[in-house]
């Protein structure tokens, strides 16, 4: 039986492929072994192995931050990187940030400050806001834009999402100066 193509484009090792191998993620604190082509993209695996779909898959060529994830607390575009690249990685998604149904500071933020419209880079923008954080580089507004400059938000949401980031920041005690 030969696998269909979404099967293929979502990592899955066609049967009797030598090309299978085994990685081990923890993805939002929970433990995952699973056999992946060694062609499987982060983002791929996050959406069609885990279900975790809050990632979005955007350009699909690390220009629009709509699939950003954090890796051992690092943020990276999940489209560019292959998951085997990340073996023994810890990955937090969206869908990690919240603690049960508390919302993280950053996701309560950015729902205070309606830092979203369409809500489609939400997601990326807010994992990519934590990375910001957790960098310790933004001293600055002008910082923190610079710094969010590869999260493109289509319906120019920028300025609430700026403040959003700003108040998470500062309720962190990592606040820029203004």
């Amino acid at each position: 039986m030969n696998p269909s193509s979404r099967d293929v484009a979502a990592g899955a090792v066609p049967a009797g492929s030598p090309s299978g191998v085994e990685i081990t993620l923890e993805v939002n604190g929970v433990e995952k072994r699973m056999e992946v082509a060694p062609w499987t993209t982060l983002l791929d695996l996050l959406r069609e192995y885990l279900a975790l779909t809050g990632t979005k898959k955007g350009c699909d060529h690390g220009q629009c931050g709509a699939c950003t994830v954090l890796v051992n607390g690092t943020r990276i575009n999940s489209c560019l990187t292959l998951a085997v690249m990340k073996d023994g990685a810890k990955v937090t998604t969206i869908e990690g940030l919240a603690s049960g149904e508390t919302l993280h500071p950053l996701q309560q933020a950015f729902v205070e400050h309606d830092a979203f419209q369409c809500g489609y880079c939400t997601p990326g923008q807010i994992c990519s806001a934590q990375g910001l954080i957790n960098e310790g580089k933004a001293r600055t507004l002008d910082d923190i834009r610079e710094l969010m400059s590869g999260n493109l938000c289509r319906c120019g949401a920028y300025t609430n999402i700026v403040a959003a980031i700003e108040q998470a920041m500062r309720a962190s005690g990592k606040g820029p100066a203004r």
